[in-house]
C-alpha cells in the first residue's frame, strides 16, 4: 500500500520533555524499545486511504487505489546517554507480591523505646506516642516512585506529584455529558466506527499513543457544543487528530496526508476551516487529562512489567470507542483498567502507593472494573476490528487473545 508522502522513522520519536508525560521517561523509553511504532514485525503495513464510513456517510465515492510504494522499514530505536546512566533496574511482576520498602520513621514517629526518657534524680518522665499510633504509621508504607528518576533532568521528577495533581483538577472542567441526545443525524454507533478508523490512522501514521486519546476527547468536546451531519463526521476525526498530532508530535503528518489518508473525501480548505472552527469551538483549551498517561503512571507504582501494561492499554483503548465510557473520568478510568489487569494476571491488588498516587482507595473501583471485564467477555462489534487487531500481534504480547475473568471469580478477586 502507499506510504503517506512524509513517512517518518521511529528513530524522530523521542520523548518530548515539555509534556507532562516526562515524568515516566524511563517507563516511556522501555516502551518504545519493545513496542516500536513500525518494525519489520509490524501488522499494520503502510498506510491505507479510505472513507471511514463508506456508505453510511456516502460523503464520495471510493476510489481506485493505483500503485503500491514499498514500506519503510524504520531504524531501531537508541535509549538517550542520559537515560542509559541511570541504571534503572528492570521491572519484575515479582514486585507486586514483595510489600514495598518501609519509610524510616520521622523523628516525631519514633518507636516507643526510644521516647521513653531515663530516670534520673529531678528528671521527669516523658510520656511515649501510644503503641497503636506506632502501628498504625508502620503499617502504611508508601513508596516514592520518583526518586529514581531525581537526577534525570528531562524526566522532570521534582515536579511529577504537582503535575498530576493539576490534571487530576482538570478532569472537573472536561466531565463530558451525554450529548448524543442533541445530535440528531449520528448515532453511537457511528461514533464507534469513527474512533476505530481514527485508530487506524494512529497506527498508519505511527503517532503516540497520547494523539489518538486527544483526538478522541477533542472529538467529543466538539460535537458537545456543535450539531453536526454524518457526513462531515469523518472530517471532524482527522482534524481532530491533525490537532492533537500538533500539539503532542514531535513530527506532525502535514494536511496534504490527512487529505490522503481520507480518500480525497474533503478539500484542504475544508479541512483547515475546521481546524480553525474545532479550536474556536473548544476556546483552545485542549490540553484535556486523558487516561493514557494515568495509567502509565499508575502502572509504575505498581512496578507493572510491560506485558501487564500492555494488557490495561489494550482494556483502555477499548473504551475510546464505547461511548458508555465517555462521561469516565480518565483516571478513574486509568485506575480501573490497570486493577483489572492485575487481577486478569492474578497479581496482587491495590497497594498503599497505588492508593496515594492515583486518589482512589480499592473500593471505589470494583464497579468499573466490573464493566470492563464485561467489555472485553461479551462486547463484539464485527465491525470495529482494529483494537482487538492490533493487540492481537505479538508486538504486543497477544493480549487480546487472553481469557477473560470470569465475573464470579472477578468478584471474590475484588473482595481480597
Amino acid at each position: 500500500m502507499p506510504a503517506p508522502r512524509n513517512a517518518k522513522t521511529a528513530s524522530n520519536k523521542l520523548p518530548w520533555s515539555g509534556r507532562a508525560a516526562a515524568v515516566d521517561n524511563a517507563q516511556a523509553e522501555k516502551e518504545e524499545n519493545s513496542q516500536a511504532k513500525r518494525s519489520p514485525s509490524s501488522p499494520q503495513g503502510a498506510p491505507k486511504k479510505r472513507s471511514a464510513f463508506g456508505d453510511i456517510t456516502n460523503a464520495h465515492k471510493s476510489r481506485q487505489i493505483t500503485g503500491k510504494k514499498e514500506t519503510a522499514k524504520a531504524a531501531p530505536k537508541r535509549a538517550p546517554k542520559g537515560l542509559a546512566v541511570l541504571g534503572v533496574v528492570k521491572n519484575n511482576e515479582t514486585n507486586l507480591r514483595k510489600p514495598p520498602s518501609r519509610i524510616p520513621l520521622e523523628p516525631a514517629q519514633a518507636t516507643e523505646a526510644d521516647c521513653t526518657a531515663k530516670k534520673g534524680p529531678g528528671e521527669v518522665v516523658e510520656e511515649s506516642p501510644s503503641s497503636e499510633l506506632v502501628a498504625q504509621e508502620q503499617v502504611l508504607p508508601i513508596e516514592d516512585i520518583d526518586k529514581a528518576l531525581l537526577a534525570d533532568p528531562y524526566a522532570s521528577a521534582e515536579y511529577a506529584k504537582d503535575i498530576f495533581a493539576y490534571m487530576r483538577e482538570r478532569e472537573e472542567k472536561f466531565v463530558l455529558p451525554d450529548y448524543m441526545e442533541n445530535q440528531p443525524d449520528i448515532t453511537r454507533d457511528m461514533r464507534a466506527i469513527l474512533v476505530d478508523w481514527m485508530v487506524e490512522v494512529q497506527e498508519n501514521f505511527e503517532l503516540t499513543h497520547e494523539t489518538l486519546y486527544l483526538a478522541v476527547k477533542l472529538l467529543d468536546h466538539y460535537l458537545v457544543k456543535v450539531t453536526t451531519m454524518r457526513d462531515k463526521l469523518q472530517l471532524i476525526g482527522s482534524t481532530a487528530i491533525l490537532i492533537a498530532s500538533k500539539f503532542e508530535e514531535r513530527c506532525p503528518p502535514c494536511v496534504d496526508d490527512f487529505l490522503y489518508i481520507c480518500d480525497d473525501a474533503y478539500k484542504r480548505e475544508e479541512l483547515l476551516a475546521m481546524e480553525i472552527g474545532i479550536l474556536r469551538t473548544l476556546q483552545f483549551d485542549i490540553n484535556i487529562p486523558i487516561a493514557y498517561r494515568f495509567l502509565r503512571r499508575f502502572a509504575k507504582c505498581a512496578h507493572a512489567t510491560m506485558e501487564t501494561l500492555t494488557l490495561a492499554r489494550f482494556i483502555c483503548e477499548l473504551t475510546l470507542q464505547e461511548y458508555d465510557f465517555v462521561q469516565e473520568r480518565a483516571s478513574r478510568l486509568a485506575a480501573s483498567c490497570l486493577l483489572l489487569a492485575l487481577k486478569m494476571k492474578n497479581l496482587s491488588g491495590w497497594s498503599p502507593t497505588l492508593e496515594h498516587y492515583s486518589g482512589y482507595e480499592a473500593q471505589e473501583l470494583p464497579p468499573l472494573v466490573k464493566r470492563l471485564n464485561f467489555l472485553l467477555t461479551y462486547r463484539h462489534d464485527e465491525r470495529l476490528k482494529a483494537v482487538r487487531s492490533k493487540y492481537s500481534h505479538r508486538v504486543f504480547f497477544e493480549v487480546a487473545k487472553m481469557t477473560p475473568m470470569d465475573m464470579l471469580k472477578l468478584e471474590e478477586a475484588l473482595q481480597t
